[in-house]
């Protein structure tokens, strides 16, 4: 790409844009609307619709779409024409035609919502659903199209998306950031909740998922015996880009740059055939935008270079799988990272209080945590190969340790200088931003003036954990400001605050290996939740507690947030029924007949020998009976996992099929998977239905 600078954002209507095409006027409308929140007057939309319209026909746009995010996790989009009868030769033959584009079209959509998920919200028959602009995610063209970020709501008002309730939930931290800003002198500034997802994902070759069913239809291989390299050497991790890599990753580099997406790091990861994209910060709602884009681009791209780009958590059973780190932070319009210890005694309490708002926060919400990155997918991934345990715990280093240790006791802070802290008044020493080490399994981690929640599996939208981010905090900072606010002495509440505030919650602090055996016993001794599984996660959705926390912050009433659960429940049923459903296809299609075929040329082979040569045939028959075992027990857990999934099926209650799902299906997979993985082993490739995972993982050169 030529000219990066130039061309960085060209497919985006932004501000650039709207200063260079509107008018004065209609540009600090639209300023206001973006900041403020305000809504846009009928006439100034119409302005701004018809400016969008001439700008995406110059680049060479004919159709305009309402882009939203249903509870699917991935986006949707109905594309209509700008093209409209020019009024000429009458209304049923035009013999001309205009490219129109309204205020009202740009503002609001409607669309069939009929058969997208909504949990019970509405009926099937009930099909008219809304979308409308988000004005703060700009606008952008791909391919032939304009594409208008939008939030999608039912006739009735019920959030029917992902977008919707994000938005409402960076409404509620705003208010309670701002409550707090103002006690420490800070009087009309805007508070931002940024995030920036790191994207890992595997590059494998198309003629390799072409030849295998369970990678077209789930993403991740139901079978596959261990190669005898995997990433036992470490070599791939940040080492050389393939060429055939490396061009994919230049244009997909155009293709996101184009779009406003700072893609900013590109590296190996740690298992064979798999990378990682970093981006530069952004606001919540436009990184949450932006990833799903990266996400779409990804697969396109790599489509275009004859891979797949493979997106589920763990696609492959011996090696890593893939996450999604999200590193959240808060600041100021100001530029302010709140997030950042400071050098000044009230920017160190200022600090802290953000900080024990997030500790707090994570501890009264671990369940919802888990729950934001539950899914099928993710139960592969986590507690194991650099992915963080089920346990939520944070991170927060050495040195921030024990100056939380100093507070909670009134004691000296032993890091420099010893001193009695009180909030407010001594000057907290200045924490370095890189004060510690990282701790890679730790899932919620602060980085120096962010905290990185490395749980999010690679596949999902990183709407849902930001969204339990936003509203938990928003949920301390407001208990902190209730108190703050009536204090007779401010500096004294403060420093109460803050002391009361680690002691109630250290629980959630852990600084230890999150791989450690003895991690969950100890976690369990201090009261933490080990929600080691979708449903177990689920079960808690639904807790008093959570449905009072969203509801007071409105960002989900009980209603929608009923079905969520219902949603997610039923969502990880389908997969695994899809999974098991592909798995016995595999086995009974192909697998049984291979080794059944080889086992009788290995008995046929050894009669051939016995008659010609009289020799014993040692290895034909040795092996043709520990296949022949292993055909066997292929062929009995086939049965059970058939058996299985249709008493699961019988269950009537989302929860329970769930679980019986888990409990039952999965194991009798696993179990499966294990037989045929055992044959695999011992049959040679050419026999074998499917590439093998040697084949697979180091397919791209």
């Amino acid at each position: 790409m030529k000219d990066v600078a130039n061309r960085f954002a060209a497919k985006v209507f932004n501000l650039t844009t709207m200063r260079q095409r509107l008018p004065k006027d209609t540009y600090r409308e639209m300023l206001h609307c973006i900041a403020d929140g305000k809504r846009l007057d009928i006439a100034v939309a119409n302005i701004v619709a018809n400016a969008m319209k001439d700008w995406a026909i110059e680049q060479g746009a004919t159709h305009f779409t309402h882009w939203f995010q249903p509870m699917t996790g991935i986006t949707a989009e109905k594309h209509d024409s700008f093209i409209s009868p020019d009024g000429s030769g009458g209304v049923s033959t035009p013999s001309g035609a205009i490219m129109e584009f309204s205020g009202k079209e740009l503002v609001r959509g409607e669309s069939d919502a009929s058969s997208f998920p909504s949990g019970g919200l509405r009926s099937t028959f009930e099909a008219r659903g809304y979308t409308a602009w988000d004005p703060t995610s700009f606008a952008f063209i791909k391919d032939t199209v304009l594409y208008i970020p939008t939030a999608f709501c039912s006739f009735g008002g019920e959030a029917l998306d992902m977008k919707t309730p994000l938005l409402r939930s960076m409404e509620a931290i705003n208010r309670q950031i701002s409550r707090v800003l103002k006690l420490f002198g800070h009087e009309n500034v805007t508070p931002i909740t940024t995030v920036g997802a790191e994207q890992e994902y595997f590059l494998v070759d198309q003629e390799m998922v072409n030849a295998r069913e369970d990678l077209m239809l789930t993403g991740r291989t139901l079978l596959g015996a261990k190669p005898p390299k995997g990433q036992e050497l470490d070599d791939h991790y940040f080492g050389v880009i393939k060429p055939r890599v490396q061009a994919f990753m230049q244009e997909l580099n155009d293709e996101l740059w184009q779009l406003g997406i700072l893609a900013k790091t590109e590296h190996n990861e740690v298992a064979p055939a798999q990378h990682e994209l970093a981006p530069v910060f952004t606001t919540t709602n436009i990184s949450v935008d932006h990833n799903q884009l990266t996400m779409e681009l990804m697969r396109k791209v790599a489509h275009r270079h004859g891979m797949v780009c493979l997106l589920h958590e763990k696609p492959f059973n011996c090696v890593n799988g893939s996450g999604k780190h999200n590193n959240w932070s808060i600041s100021t319009s100001e530029g302010v990272n709140l997030l950042d210890p400071g050098a000044t005694p009230f920017e160190n309490a200022q600090f802290l209080l953000f900080l024990c708002a997030v500790i707090q926060a994570v501890d009264d919400y671990q369940d919802l945590l888990r729950i934001s990155v539950a899914t099928a997918g993710n139960d592969h991934r986590l507690g194991a190969n650099e992915a963080p345990p089920a346990v939520i715990s944070m991170f927060v280093g050495d040195e921030l340790t024990e100056v939380l240790e100093a507070i909670e006791h009134d004691a000296p802070y032993g890091g420099h200088d010893k001193e009695q802290l009180k909030i407010g008044v001594d000057v907290l020493p200045r924490i370095p931003k890189d004060s510690t080490d990282r701790n890679r399994t730790s899932p919620f981690a602060f980085t120096g003036n962010k905290f990185e929640f490395r749980s999010p599996g690679a596949s999902q939208s990183i709407a849902k954990p930001n969204i339990v981010i936003n509203t938990a905090v928003a949920e301390s900072l407001r208990q902190f400001a209730d108190v703050l606010e009536g204090a007779g002495d401010f500096t004294q509440a403060l420093h109460d605050l803050i002391r009361d505030t680690v002691r109630a919650h250290k629980r959630i602090l852990f600084n230890g290996n999150g791989y450690d055996n003895h991690w969950p016993e100890e976690a369990q001794r201090r009261g933490l939740m080990n929600l080691r599984t979708t449903p177990e996660a689920l079960s808690h959705l639904l807790d008093e507690k959570n449905v009072v926390l969203f509801e007071h912050h409105g960002v989900f009433s009980a209603a929608e947030l009923r079905s969520r659960y219902e949603i997610l429940l039923q969502n990880y049923v389908n997969v695994i029924h899809i999974e098991a459903e592909t798995m016995m296809d595999m086995v009974s299609r192909n697998i049984l007949p291979a080794v059944s075929a080889f086992s009788a040329k290995l008995c046929e082979n050894a009669r051939i020998k016995a008659e010609v040569a009289g020799v014993a045939c040692g290895y034909e028959k040795a092996r043709c009976r520990e296949i022949s075992r292993h055909t066997d027990e292929i062929y009995a857990i086939y049965s059970t996992l058939g058996e299985a999934m249709h008493h699961a099926d019988a269950a009537e209650d989302t929860l329970e099929r769930a679980m019986r799902y888990k409990d039952d299906v999965v194991g009798a997979m696993n179990a499966l998977r294990q037989a045929c993985d055992a044959c695999e082993a011992m049959i040679p490739n050419d026999q074998w239905p499917y590439p093998s995972y040697t084949d697979i993982l180091f397919s791209v050169k």
